[in-house]
């Protein structure tokens, strides 16, 4: 065995050893911290390398017709939620109103309010 697989077996025992000592729970929440730290980059490269086209061709693939992505979009935009994602905030107002997608748009358009409360710390 070659010192560098040897270097990667200890390391592996050792990793093995300190998440043998953690309960489910503890697993769990590491679990998720790790996933958290993996997502993060992604995350804030999304939040940072939008525009309005690129929400408004998102809400177009998801079936929203032209002209309603344009004043959903605006909306959406008002509101300071675009960096969260046009199909994002679209999905949650659809679970809130218990609408389709199409739906969903059509009642952002017709009362901003709906945006209202949607993310944490956001536009509350």
């Amino acid at each position: 065995m070659t010192d560098e697989t040897q270097a990667r077996h200890d390391r592996f025992a050792r990793r093995q050893a300190e998440l043998a000592r953690l309960s489910d729970a503890q697993l769990k929440e590491r679990f998720w911290q790790l996933c958290n730290q993996v997502v993060e980059p992604i995350v804030e490269l999304a939040r940072t390398h939008t525009s309005p086209s690129i929400e408004r061709s998102v809400l177009l693939r998801m079936g929203v017709d032209s002209v309603s992505s344009h004043g959903v979009v605006d909306r959406i935009f008002e509101a300071g939620l675009l960096p969260k994602g046009a199909g994002n905030v679209l999905l949650k107002v659809s679970e809130r109103t218990g609408k389709d997608v199409r739906g969903a748009a059509a009642a952002i358009l017709e009362n901003a309010d709906v945006l209202k409360g949607l993310f944490k710390g956001v536009n509350a």
